[in-house]
């Protein structure tokens, strides 16, 4: 029979603190129930907390895609698999360099925190009226590369494309404020023709996803 080793039981105990710090600090913002930036700088500060601990997330337990498995193959380990559906979820993403996305919203908050590697979010606004359905236009407003050091955040209609450079894979926190499963409702739109697109059902490649 195994047994679960000393560093993953710390490692548990560490990411359950932290989510449980991230709750309180979500607890207290507006009555209304939606998430400010100020509170996102408050959780992105107590997930970089988290990743200052690099001995808890080794290469060996949280292995990197195969070369076998192509340009920008990517891993998606589930830190907090146990939790309630609709509680935020932490994943612990490795992708090999040369991944790149359609521009898309998550629907939910979203921080991005590095152990590891660096990836590249460029970061848009719609500049159409929405009157046409189906399309949309976008001007990008910044680039952010994630990397140690250097985090982003997002609400849920914030719009991101995200592009993984450099020549290492990437190991980078991802929290969303519900599994990304369940986001149905994201949009991905293409840059070229601005027709707008179900992100989950059309972009989200089985990039294997893990229990840890």
């Amino acid at each position: 029979m195994s047994t679960e080793s000393a560093i993953a039981i710390e490692r548990r105990q560490h990411v359950q603190a932290a989510l449980s710090d991230i709750q309180a600090l979500l607890r207290a913002g507006p009555a209304t129930g939606s998430v400010t930036r100020e509170q996102l700088a408050a959780v992105t500060a107590r997930l970089e907390q988290l990743a200052q601990r690099r001995e808890l997330f080794p290469v060996s337990d949280f292995q990197p895609p195969t070369a076998g498995q192509g340009v920008g193959a990517s891993t998606r380990y589930r830190l907090n698999p146990d939790d309630a559906p609709d509680a935020p979820a932490l994943y612990l993403n490795s992708i090999n360099p040369g991944k790149t996305t359609l521009p898309h919203n998550h629907t939910t908050w979203a921080v991005i925190v590095a152990l590891s590697g660096q990836e590249l979010n460029r970061v848009y606004r719609r500049s159409d009226d929405g009157s046409q359905e189906g399309r949309a236009t976008l001007e990008q407003v910044r680039e952010v590369v994630v990397q140690p050091g250097q985090s982003v955040s997002f609400l849920p209609d914030d719009i991101h494309s995200i592009h993984v450079t450099g020549d290492t894979p990437t190991l980078h926190f991802h929290l969303y404020g519900q599994p990304l499963e369940t986001l149905s409702g994201r949009i991905g739109i293409d840059l070229a023709t601005g027709q707008i697109l179900n992100y989950n059902a059309t972009q989200m490649k089985p990039g294997q996803e893990v229990r840890a």
